[in-house]
């Protein structure tokens, strides 16, 4: 569906081209909620896979709330005040989301963007901070609250009656009702009695203020049944008699309520259990004794009792809560007002209501047995006896009745009611009315009679003209009877009523008609609540002054005394009688007039009458006739002011400056009035007599004060006054002669010096309201008024006192001028103030900066440079003090309201945001000339130099502290402007005065600096803005960053000669540029690095110093993640043609020095490489591996191709720091060697460096030494720490430092007993290729070797590597990739294991080390791996494939040994050689028979036995092998005699694979030995599977055996690996020898010898038995192997098991 909207085109010029902007003519905030909620939709869906689901479901609640808003305003059908709440709901909803999604803050006025070229900067400014603080204070206004309450159901089905609920609001610390009642009239069956009023029964308790609601509350509801006596007796009375009778009560404190009412508007349900009183004589106090939990008092209730009401709390004015909530209004509603007036009383609120509360009477019992039940019936009669209809409410929400009956407490005759009836009586019947209460008996007999039995009675209004005072009365009874008629009134109302009516009639006849009862008294009270009645006798008096003239100064005198409600309610009256006072004797009464009148212009500054000035307004306007009333009024106002100099107590006069705009009022209008009665006469008179009033002010304000506090107060009280009367004058004098008042009076205020620190505060308050008057927008008075308003704010500045008030009226300025921009006169403001303000406004901010540089300095955000150009001290701004001692003072400054310009949230951020708002609004309004006028009336290039200085560093600043929160960004870019502008502006003075022979490099650095910081703000690298704002600010002000980097260029050219100064010390700065990833800025740099070369070149013959400096600092740029892949193309050999200037390497060709200046572009590059593939390693979601791959890599290139040692240095530890958080300890010791063999052991003095202090030389070795050595101990490779151990010992014991050769020693001997007694895990090793050009530089096209973790297999590793290359291709074969893989955009990886070559083999004297402490030889320190590709070489053998199985057997050297600084070793080069099939056989049984050595000693050196399922495998795998293939295999490809004899040559080999056979069955015995006693009992039958396998594999070796395989060699060699030692030879030949010949005696031997062991050797005894009995006759020999093993166990205490 296409929509077509009206619309307009505004062309406007940028860049030199004319735009046409087509904008809609719909309501601007329509058109933002749709570009918004574009905006919004992508990032919703962003936030969907991001997995932010919480607040992606709010943002679709708040998009489709928009969505409705929007469209009610597009279709226009609202009034105006719905449009504009409408409006104030988007965009709170605007700013919600724009905040949570992380996007801009939009300054808004009025719910409309702002555009911030039609403001000024400050107040832009404080329109983003009054957004940021408008959930904070909320306006000092109070504001009413409102309690909707809905009765939905009442369970009372035991009362079956009638019944009446009363709902009220009660104070309980009070203990009083503060509400009318809201009533419920209910039938039998609990519903309403009233069927139109179903799902009606609900009320708004109005008019609850804030103070209210703190009040410890609660809801009350009286239920009050209507029907018999007693509920459960039938007898008590008729059934058609019906008696109100208490039933229950109910409470529900508003604590709970507020608890469960989180939101406004929010309805919730609650239970209120309804409570029945155990004795009627307590009713009157139920709901205190409910809320007092007095248990005794009342009863609970069973469970299906109570009132189930719904809740609901409202705020705002009642019709903006009728407009917003007219489904509850049209609900019949009854509105339940407050008692007595609320907090604000508004003028056109109309009451005239009398609450009247019966409280308790005193009753004779009458001659009768039982005390009486009695009723009380209410009327109201008029003067001529008739009721006056409808005037008794029980409560709202029922109609009035004509006659009021109360409850009805059983056989009491001290009732105590406690019931408030409302009698909303009408004013013309006020007078004249009274009260009638009529007793009457309740008999419970047949009939059920009420008989009248006495009468009591009141008048509403005394005959003074007041009414019933707001208290108890004690109201007269007087008796009567059944038959009493009441048609005269006029018989009891002769009669007194009470007694304060007995005392005033004292002459009574004795014939009265009605006698009194003199043991019976009636009490109420009442309480008036009306806009039109009045219970002051004073204000009566006064207003009917005329019947007393005599009393006029009294009762004058005693108009303060009256209540203020009292007044504002005849304010008019009290006017007009004053006047009238006024002009009846001037002389006489008028200072007391004037003392009124000043009375009751304060009254109004309350803020409860404060909604009644307007009526004051009205009045003079409309009413006010006092013609000649000014006379009196200047004269009374002058010699108040004249006599502050001389009274000591000074009340009065500051009670008459704080009236002096409505006096001034008065007098103005009273003027008007005499002017235009008289046609003007008397007008010079009336102008000199407003000069005198005017010097009398001036000469309040120039008196001394610093001596007399309470003349303090008085010049406060005027000058907070004094700017309220301006336009009152402007009526009477031209806009000139009212500036020049206004210039006068504010001339005479001392300055700041002279003045204590409060009464600064109230001067710069009444400036503020000064500048904010509508006297200062006329151009005219501006011109006046401008240079003192400066004066005063410059001094201020200058002692830096009041700084928020200062900046505060500057905004002010700043946006009149901004707003008058187009006028002439401006441009002289603008000249004003910057001559006045600009040099101070810079020295106050750095001061201002100079204060927060420690909340910057901990975020690293400050520079030295800027520091050091900060002279000036920061004094701490200081306020008035709200909280004086003196309470008139504080009571006083909370009156004029000081909290607009002195906040309680100081801060100085607050400060330091407000004074640069107002400096960039200064700046802004600065043309060209007004530039050029500045920059040319400097008297001295020292004071240029210093104000240059200053704005420099002012601007740095701006850049580097946190001024503007982040998402501000149109502050940040109207800053910017404004920046880049100034600069333009500033910096062809900067060449003019210090160049060529003035040179002054400071001036110049800091020119220089702020350039580049400039350049590289966040806010301006729109490369990271979404395109739609990237538009926006381009249109706007283009890229500020290409402008300030021609600005940069076009200076750096101008230096001429002066470049060297700045070589190689902008080197740094300048490259920081380059890494914006802007291309016209980088090309734009590149003839800057040619200057650099070629001066550094001419001066030094070389670029080292550039060199070197290039390279730090773009080490740490990229570090801290600068840069981008663009940037190799900066400097690479293969760059094009950039813009307007040709690449650095073109240029460097056309050189005499260009075979080094390509040399050093080269190496740049190379840097750059690897700078960014370690800023991508470094990311916080990248993998350990990859960091520390990363980092080797450019740690090796600044040694092996740059040289540079410190940072060599520094890479080393952070590649320490890597390995220890991975930890990798042994890698990490490693690392720190690197830096120790960098070391001497010499006392040469280092400094500090990184975490190390200054120290020798030898003590940083010796703590690098013992770190390593720790480092070396946590990852069990204790070999390489013995070696540093006798290093340090020998460094120890040459200084006789026997302490520590003491301490390293036994670390030393510790290490050789962990490398005895620990038992350490063997790492598996990988081979890794990466192949593709998508890997980082250092490993793409490479392969290394990788020792795994403890455990890691190469399943496990796979998974690893593959996780942290997520894109990367798993090759599943060995083969070498070709040129296609090699160089295609994909990551290939190929992965297996590899084993590592060892040299300890080549060690002769090994052979006698244990197979612990040979396994960590074989695989550390090593730097070959093999592993082996199987092949046929020729025809494959059907029958045994063996004897054509060669192996193509790969060797990877590596560029250093494993373990070392990194778990990966590149590959340095590859060997291949082919194995034939009989070394491959070799080599397989070899490595088999180690790995059951192995295996099986550490089983036997283990603690306690676990699982031993390994060993298990392994045997089974061997020995079941060796059955179905394996070694018999072997046997039939070569033993055969076919194969010896063709092959002559591998005699030797073959004897050699003999010996490694029958070795391999030694070892397979004993591990079945081991086994066996480790085995788990369900595990045996695999143990005895393994032991009938293990006897055919013996068996099919036997016939091959060779002479050679000795068993006493085969076990001596055992021994001596395991022991190293060689006396077991004699014994093991003479044993053998011995029982070789003699067979027979074996089995006996044995069995004799088992008999003399321990049980457990008896037990291993037993078992070789049974091992051997079956050997004997078949297999003597091995029956004889098993008996030297049984001897080497007797001899040596050790099994051959516990040898291996």
């Amino acid at each position: 569906m296409l929509h077509i909207l009206k619309f307009t085109v505004s062309v406007t010029a940028h860049h030199r081209l004319l735009c046409e902007t087509v904008v809609p003519l719909e309501d601007p905030i329509i058109t933002e909620t749709t570009s918004t909620l574009q905006e919004w939709g992508v990032l919703w869906k962003q936030l969907y896979v991001k997995h932010k689901v919480d607040l992606f479901h709010k943002l679709r609640h708040v998009m489709n709330e928009l969505i409705d808003l929007r469209r009610q305003l597009i279709q226009g059908h609202l009034a105006q005040d719905q449009t504009r709440e409408i409006k104030r709901h988007i965009t709170v909803r605007l700013d919600w989301g724009n905040e949570h999604l992380g996007l801009d803050l939009v300054p808004r006025k009025e719910f409309e963007m702002v555009d911030p070229e039609q403001i000024s900067v400050s107040e832009l400014y404080k329109l983003g901070d009054s957004l940021r603080q408008r959930h904070g204070d909320g306006c000092r206004v109070p504001v009413s609250h409102h309690l909707f309450i809905n009765l939905k159901s009442f369970t009372y089905n035991s009362i079956s009656e009638d019944a009446d609920v009363f709902f009220s609001l009660y104070d309980t610390r009070e203990a009083k009702q503060i509400s009318e009642k809201f009533m419920v009239k209910l039938n039998k069956n609990g519903g309403p009695k009233n069927p139109e009023k179903v799902d009606r029964l609900c009320a708004l308790f109005t008019d609850l203020s804030s103070k209210d609601l703190k009040r410890d509350l609660y809801i009350v509801a009286h239920v009050i049944r209507t029907g018999r006596m007693l509920l459960n007796d039938s007898k008590k009375g008729p059934p058609h008699v019906q008696y109100r009778r208490p039933y229950g009560c109910a409470v529900l404190a508003m604590s709970d309520v507020f608890h469960t009412i989180t939101d406004l508007k929010e309805e919730k349900d609650f239970v209120l259990k309804v409570y029945t009183c155990n004795n009627e004589n307590e009713w009157y106090q139920i709901h205190e004794n409910i809320i007092r939990k007095s248990n005794t008092k009342y009863s609970a209730p069973s469970t299906n009792y109570g009132l189930i009401i719904s809740l609901q709390l409202l705020r705002g004015e009642l019709e903006q809560i009728r407009r917003e909530n007219q489904a509850v209004f049209n609900r019949a509603l009854a509105l339940t007002r407050k008692l007595g007036f609320p907090d604000v009383i508004l003028p056109g609120d109309t009451r005239n209501d009398l609450y009247l509360t019966l409280e308790r009477g005193e009753f004779e019992r009458g001659g009768k047995s039982v005390q009486k039940n009695i009723e009380v019936t209410l009327y109201v009669l008029y003067a001529d006896g008739d009721t006056l209809k409808d005037c008794i409410s029980l409560g709202s929400g029922e109609p009035n009745t004509s006659e009021y009956r109360s409850f009805v407490l059983y056989h009491n005759n001290s009732p105590r009611w406690s019931e408030m009836v409302k009698l909303p009586i009408p004013i013309d019947r006020f007078r004249g009315s009274h009260l009638r209460f009529e007793f009457r008996h309740c008999s419970t007999k047949d009939k059920g009679e009420k008989k009248l039995f006495g009468f009591a009675f009141t008048p509403l209004m005394r005959e003074d003209g007041t009414t019933l005072s707001d208290e108890s009365h004690e109201l007269y009874v007087y008796k009567c009877d059944e038959n009493a008629t009441f048609s005269n009134q006029g018989l009891y109302l002769s009669l007194p009523c009470c007694k304060e009516d007995f005392n005033s009639c004292p002459n009574l006849p004795a014939n009265l008609p009605f006698q009194r009862s003199p043991k019976e008294t009636f009490w109420v009270s009442t309480i008036l609540c009306s806009t039109k009645l009045t219970q002051n006798v004073d204000l009566l008096a006064l207003l009917n002054w005329k019947a007393h003239p005599d009393r006029v100064l009294d009762i004058l005198g005693r108009l303060r005394q009256i209540s203020g409600e009292e007044i504002v309610k005849f304010l008019r009256d009290v006017l007009d009688t004053l006047f009238c006072l006024l002009d009846d004797n001037t002389d006489k009464y008028g200072p007391l007039v004037f003392q009124s009148l000043v009375f009751i212009i304060n009254l109004l500054r309350d803020s409860r009458f404060y909604h009644f000035r307007p009526v004051m307004d009205s009045y003079i306007q409309n009413h006010f006739a006092g013609a000649l009333a000014y006379k009196e009024l200047i004269r009374c106002l002058k010699w108040y002011m004249d006599r502050s100099a001389e009274v000591v107590r000074q009340d009065h006069i500051q009670e008459a400056m704080r009236a002096l705009e409505y006096l001034f009022k008065f007098i103005v209008q009273s003027r008007i009035l005499y002017s235009r009665a008289t046609c003007g006469m008397e007008e010079e008179q009336f102008r000199a007599s407003i000069q005198e009033l005017f010097q009398s002010i001036r000469f309040v304000l120039s008196l001394d004060s610093r001596s007399s506090e309470n003349l303090v107060f008085t010049q406060a009280a005027l000058l907070n006054s004094f700017p309220d009367i301006f336009d009152e004058l402007l009526q009477m004098f031209t806009v000139q002669e009212v500036a020049e008042y206004v210039r006068g009076t504010l001339g005479s205020m001392p300055s700041t010096v002279d003045i204590g620190q409060s009464m600064d505060v109230v001067k710069l308050q009444s400036i503020a309201r000064t500048v904010e008057s509508r006297l200062f927008f006329f151009p005219e008075s501006r011109s006046i008024l401008l240079p003192v308003v400066l004066h005063h704010i410059h001094l201020h500045l200058r002692q830096q006192r009041e700084l928020l008030i200062c900046s505060g009226i500057l905004g002010s300025i700043f946006s009149i001028i901004k707003t008058s921009s187009m006028e002439s006169s401006v441009q002289e403001e603008v000249e004003m103030m910057v001559e006045s303000l600009l040099d101070v406004l810079l020295q106050t901010l750095l001061s201002i900066m100079s204060k927060s540089h420690s909340v910057e300095t901990s975020r690293g955000q400050r520079c030295p440079q800027c520091t050091a150009e900060i002279t000036v001290s920061f004094h701490s701004t200081r306020f008035f003090d709200v909280k004086s001692k003196q309470v008139e003072f504080s009571e006083y400054f909370e009156s004029i309201n000081l909290s607009k310009y002195v906040r309680p949230y100081l801060s100085f951020s607050l400060v330091q945001g407000e004074y640069v708002s107002c400096l960039l609004s200064l700046l802004r309004q600065m043309t060209e000339i007004h530039f050029h006028h500045l920059l040319n009336n400097f008297h001295s290039k020292e004071e240029l130099k210093e104000f240059l200085l200053k704005i420099f560093c002012v601007f740095r600043n701006l850049m580097k502290l946190t001024i503007f929160p982040r998402d501000w960004s149109v502050m940040r870019l109207l800053t910017s402007h404004i920046i880049v502008v100034t600069t333009q502006f500033l910096s062809p003075a900067l060449h003019k005065n210090f160049s060529e022979a003035d040179f002054d490099f400071k001036v110049w650095n800091s020119f220089f600096s702020l350039t580049v910081l400039y350049i590289n703000q966040p806010s301006l690298q729109l490369e990271a803005l979404g395109p739609a704002k990237r538009k926006k600010v381009l249109d706007k002000y283009g890229d500020m960053r290409v402008m300030m980097a021609y600005e940069l260029f076009s200076m750096w050219q101008k230096l001429g000669d002066n470049k060297p100064h700045f070589i190689p010390g902008m080197m740094g700065p300048f490259l920081g540029v380059t890494l914006v990833p802007q291309m016209e800025v980088r090309n734009i740099m590149i003839p800057i690095f040619h200057d650099m070369m070629d001066w550094e070149q001419r001066k030094n013959g070389n670029f080292k110093q550039v060199e070197a400096e290039l390279m730090d600092k773009l080490d740490s740029m990229v570090s801290d993640g600068k840069g981008d892949d663009n940037h190799r193309e900066l400097f690479s050999l293969l760059t094009q043609l950039f813009g307007p200037y040709p690449s650095l390497l073109e240029k460097i060709e056309q050189e005499t020095w260009r075979e080094t200046g390509i040399s050093f572009v080269t190496s740049v590059t190379r840097l750059v490489e690897r700078l960014l593939d370690y800023r991508d390693c470094m990311k916080g979601d990248e993998m350990e591996n990859k960091k520390i791959g990363g980092s080797v890599n450019l740690m090796n290139f600044y040694k092996s191709e740059v040289n540079k040692e410190d940072m060599y240095i520094r890479y080393i530890h952070k590649l320490c720091d890597l390995h220890l958080q991975a930890e990798d300890f042994t890698e990490a010791a490693f690392t720190l060697l690197l830096y120790w063999e960098l070391l001497q052991w010499e006392d040469r003095p280092l400094r500090d460096f990184l975490h190390y202090p200054c120290q020798s030389e030898w003590q940083r070795k010796e703590n690098l030494s013992r770190k390593i050595l720790h480092y070396f101990n946590k990852g069990k490779c204790w070999e390489y720490g013995i070696s540093l151990c006798r290093e340090l010992a020998f460094q120890y014991e040459t200084l006789y430092d026997y302490q520590s050769l003491s301490w390293i020693r036994k670390m030393e001997a510790a290490y050789y007993d962990n490398i005895i007694e620990q038992q350490r895990i063997e790492p598996e090793f990988f081979r890794m290729g990466f192949y593709g050009r998508k890997f980082p530089f250092f490993l793409r096209n490479k392969e290394f070797v990788c020792r795994g973790y403890d455990y890691e297999r190469l399943e496990d590793f796979q998974q690893r590597m593959l996780g942290e290359f997520p894109q990367a291709i798993a090759m599943q074969h060995p083969n070498q990739p070709d040129d296609t893989i090699l160089q295609s955009d994909a990551q290939y990886l190929q992965i297996y294991a590899v084993t590592p070559v060892s040299d300890i083999s080549d060690v002769p004297q090994l052979e006698r080390v244990p197979e612990r402490i040979k396994s960590f030889y074989r695989i550390n320190n090593v730097s070959r791996f093999h592993y082996d590709r199987p092949f046929h070489k020729g025809p494959k053998d059907r029958e045994n494939e063996f004897r054509s199985l060669w192996i193509e057997r790969t060797t990877l050297i590596l560029s250093r040994p494993l373990p070392g600084i990194s778990r990966w070793a590149e590959v340095e080069r590859r060997e291949v050689v082919e194995v034939s099939p009989l070394e491959n056989a070799i080599y397989v049984v070899e490595n088999k028979t180690q790995e059951l050595r192995t295996l099986i000693s550490q089983y036997q050196h283990r603690q306690h036995h676990g699982n031993i399922n390994p060993l298990s495998m392994c045997l089974n795998g061997v020995i079941d092998a060796a059955v179905n293939g394996g070694i018999a295999r072997y046997q039939e490809a070569f033993f055969d005699k076919d194969y010896i004899s063709s092959h002559p040559e591998d005699t030797e080999r073959i004897t050699h694979l003999k010996d490694l056979m029958q070795e391999q069955v030694h070892i397979l015995g004993v591990g079945l030995a081991v086994h066996e006693k480790l085995v788990h009992p369900e595990m045996r039958p695999l143990h005895k599977k393994l032991v009938d396998q293990f006897h055919m594999m013996r068996t099919g070796l036997h016939h091959v055996s060779s002479p050679t395989c000795d068993p006493v060699a085969a076990y001596c060699r055992i021994y001596r690996q395991i022991h190293g030692c060689t006396e077991i030879n004699v014994f093991l030949h003479s044993t053998f020898l011995s029982l070789s010949h003699s067979p027979l005696n074996l089995q006996g031997s044995i069995r004799h010898s088992s008999s003399s062991l321990s049980s457990h050797t008896s037990s291993e005894a037993g078992n070789l038995v049974i091992m051997t009995d079956g050997l004997m006759g078949e297999h003597p020999e091995e029956a004889l192997h098993m008996q030297v093993r049984f001897e080497i166990k007797i001899h040596t205490g050790m099994d051959v098991m516990e040898m291996i």
